[in-house]
């Protein structure tokens, strides 16, 4: 819905969109507050040892170049080609990004926003009415002490992303038997096993699960491990059984546009393949149950074959030390759930996007393209859904969408069709 300046816009989350959000709210003139849960771009940094498939200039927008080149006359930025480390994107761009002018005075960091509502209304009230609208936004925060506070918003976009709500590793996409109290020792997502963790996977069996990319640059990690440390093993388990087509775990872009993806792929499929004997690639499984009671806080887990009906004969039984279950992640909803947000039964995204997004069928992500202005809105006036959080459990999204999401959102919030400040900064 239009907005008029100098209204105030909550932005919930501090990662690559919430600050570009933020950036272009505070171009327009919005009176900005970001709230982010721990620090600038924490989701990022976790996995800051991970090289970025897409090269510098997808990432980033000309209002955030602009604003870096305003704070300092000799800051420079990368190669538009380079292929810059999560964490190299960070210390690069997204942390200058949130000391400059325009943003750090509306950066409030380790403040978790609990939940968002309406002061006057219940989530029944008003359904569909134009009076949902002429209330503002009652924002609950929560400090690292515990103390809890109240902010209002006259709108809210929330960029909170999907990082630390991951999926189960079990049938069905629901914990496994014994999987949440084996917690401790199950990692879900991409550990800097050559680095920081090195330790916890050294000389250990391991099993991954997963058929995705994330899974691929485990078990990488892992076998180049296993070459410098005897005795580190890995079990490697995809839900998808081979088929005919399709024997690897991950499916070959035919000329790939990213390099460094078709790198991934490739060698990850060529592990699976056997080409370490440290790895081990097992097909068409999934994780029955997760048994704590082995010897030397080892865990048993008990494989069981993806088929319509579980064959006990055909159930494994494997012993870790380990598990790293790479097996996607979804959007916490519970932010909202006193609003009217129509979310997707199916993949948990706002509606309208989420209905956009299902025709979308290529299997290589480059392909897919924004999807406009009205597939942004939400049935809760004013309260908005942006970036990888907004695509509920597809795991496509990519930077250069969220910058275009956030053009398109301004185009309503602005109530200017042609509000394009990407093309005229």
């Amino acid at each position: 819905m239009a907005v008029d300046t100098p209204a105030r816009i909550a932005v919930l989350g501090a990662g690559p969109i919430g600050l570009e959000t933020a950036l272009y709210a505070r171009y327009l003139g919005y009176d900005v507050d970001i709230y982010e849960q721990g620090q600038v771009a924490e989701n990022v940094l976790r996995w800051g040892h991970v090289r970025l498939f897409t090269p510098w200039r997808d990432n980033v927008s000309p209002l955030g170049l602009a604003a870096l080149s305003a704070q300092s006359e000799s800051w420079r930025p990368p190669d538009g080609d380079a292929l810059l480390t999560a964490r190299q994107f960070a210390e690069e761009y997204l942390l200058p990004l949130a000391r400059s002018d325009l943003l750090v005075d509306g950066l409030r960091t380790h403040t978790r926003v609990v939940a968002v509502g309406r002061p006057r209304q219940l989530k029944g009230d008003n359904v569909g009415r134009e009076a949902r609208e002429e209330d503002d936004f009652r924002v609950l925060l929560r400090d690292q002490a515990g103390n809890e506070s109240v902010a209002t918003a006259d709108v809210v976009i929330d960029v909170c992303g999907t990082y630390g709500h991951h999926n189960w590793s079990g049938r069905g996409g629901i914990p496994a038997a014994g999987e949440m109290a084996a917690s401790g020792q199950i990692e879900y997502g991409l550990p800097d096993i050559l680095g920081r963790d090195r330790e916890h996977y050294a000389g250990k069996n391991v099993l991954v699960v997963g058929a995705g990319y994330s899974a691929a640059t485990s078990v990488l990690s892992l076998a180049e491990l296993a070459a410098a440390i005897p005795g580190t093993h890995v079990v490697w388990i995809t839900r998808p059984a081979p088929t005919a087509g399709q024997a690897v775990p991950l499916a070959i872009i035919d000329n790939d546009r990213l390099v460094e993806r078709d790198r991934l792929a490739r060698a990850a499929n060529a592990l699976a393949g056997g080409t370490s004997s440290a790895v081990e690639y097992r097909p068409g499984a999934m994780i029955e149950a997760i048994d704590r009671s082995a010897a030397h806080g080892r865990l048993l887990v008990r494989l069981s074959r993806n088929h319509d009906e579980i064959v006990a004969s055909r159930d494994e039984t494997v012993e870790v030390d380990r598990i790293i279950a790479n097996v996607g992640y979804r959007g916490d909803s519970q932010i909202y759930r006193e609003l009217q947000v129509h979310e997707c039964y199916a993949g948990g995204g706002p509606m309208k996007l989420a209905a956009a997004l299902a025709g979308s069928t290529s299997a290589d992500c480059l392909d897919q393209s924004p999807h406009g202005a009205q597939s942004l809105l939400t049935t809760e006036p004013d309260f908005y859904i942006l970036g990888s959080k907004s695509y509920g459990r597809n795991p496509r999204f990519l930077l250069s969408i969220g910058l275009a999401q956030i053009r398109d959102l301004f185009t309503i919030i602005g109530d200017r069709a042609d509000l394009d400040l990407y093309r005229t900064v």
